[in-house]
């Protein structure tokens, strides 16, 4: 832990701290995550692809490493941003050290900085582009100039579609239940499966599917640009919209997709990514937040009944509500900043959520959206009965 890092971002700021992870360079979207715990999920989520994540609480790597607490099969974000790196990780789930984590992956971190005084930055700038040097990358006289260069050089997440980039290639079955202590993850497999759901992969978070397994679904998970016309002759019982990285205007391949779906009556649940591309299919706009939503205590109202949940979240774009077409209504609204967090069409059974409502990391007040989309899925097979 003694090794240079430097943090620079485009507006001129400078940070200088201690390099945790791997050595070399790096730059991305710099954003700050205010969640306690979840750091292992937050680094593997896939949405944080090209970002550069600033967590503000102040001590992150205490309970180490494990290979069960992970969203994906890699580290997704570009870089981590951290004030203290414990000495002594305290866990008895633990298997590794953070630092070693991120370096067995390639990835680069900086420790000993500011987190306020950039988590301040961010909150009235924006999230801002940036870029991390660590290690002998970090050495030099022409050091500070080399990292703001490649922080300018960055161009920005706004009009990059990263779900085509993030998702599976191939299509692929899923059964993997829920997490319980001393049992693991459940396999779902030789249970009954009443419903089978086609999964698109924006960046889908591994719990997501996890929790749909638990709730009877038989899990079919295809890449980002599946046509419509395959999933249909799959014949689900629902079509599931998953979370992922990037701005969503782009992705016209699953915006024409989500059209198609519609038009056909099956069940459509879309989280995140996937609750942005339901509201572009049905006529709807998208706008690049400030600094976005990054955290594990943000409170939402439920319109209709007029419940208020925490729940977690991780999005920088959001569907803006003037926009929203007839057919479509707000059904979720942020208390934070008054932002647009859940749809419901009024001529489709079709609906979403802005947030992250598996709970991984953050809480579970979300969760019965689940069942929603259960029950949703039952009513449909009733019909065609």
């Amino acid at each position: 832990m003694n090794r240079p890092a430097i943090l620079a971002l485009e507006d001129g700021s400078v940070f200088h701290g201690t390099a945790l992870g791997a050595d070399g360079q790096t730059s991305g979207e710099v954003v700050f995550n205010t969640a306690m715990t979840g750091y292992q999920e937050i680094l593997t989520d896939p949405s944080y692809t090209r970002q550069i994540v600033t967590l503000t609480y102040p001590h992150i790597g205490n309970t180490g490493i494990n290979r069960e607490d992970v969203e994906s099969g890699a580290i997704a974000a570009a870089g981590l941003v951290i004030r203290d790196l414990p000495l002594l990780a305290s866990s008895f789930r633990s298997e590794q050290s953070l630092s070693d984590y991120l370096a067995a992956n390639g990835v680069l971190g900086i420790a000993d900085i500011d987190t306020r005084r950039l988590t301040r930055l961010l909150r009235s700038k924006g999230s801002l582009n940036g870029a991390i040097l660590a290690g002998a990358e970090a050495a030099g006289d022409d050091a500070v100039a080399r990292a703001l260069e490649a922080a300018r050089a960055f161009p920005g997440l706004k009009g990059m579609d990263l779900a085509k980039v993030v998702s599976c290639r191939e299509t692929y079955e899923w059964d993997e239940g829920e997490w319980a202590l001393g049992q693991g993850y459940a396999d779902t497999a030789q249970g009954e499966r009443a419903y089978h759901v086609v999964a698109y992969d924006y960046g889908v978070k591994r719990n997501i599917l996890r929790m749909l397994a638990s709730r009877g679904c038989r899990l079919t998970v295809v890449p980002a640009q599946t046509p419509a016309s395959e999933v249909l002759a799959m014949n689900p019982d629902g079509v599931f919209l998953a979370n992922g990285p990037g701005d969503p205007e782009p992705c016209d391949y699953a915006i024409a997709a989500i059209r198609e779906i519609l038009e056909s009556g099956i069940p459509v649940f879309g989280i995140c990514l996937g609750h942005q591309l339901l509201a572009l299919a049905a006529g709807a706009r998208t706008l690049k937040m400030n600094h976005g939503h990054h955290g594990a205590n943000h409170p939402v109202q439920d319109l209709d009944s007029g419940h208020v949940m925490i729940t977690s979240q991780n999005h920088g774009f959001a569907v803006d509500e003037s926009s929203l077409p007839d057919n479509v209504r707000a059904i979720h609204r942020s208390l934070f900043d008054g932002t647009l967090q859940g749809i419901e069409l009024r001529d489709r059974p079709a609906f979403s959520f802005q947030g992250h409502p598996e709970a991984s990391p953050g809480p579970q007040d979300v969760a019965p959206l689940f069942d929603r989309f259960v029950s949703m899925m039952q009513q449909h097979q009733q019909g065609a009965a």
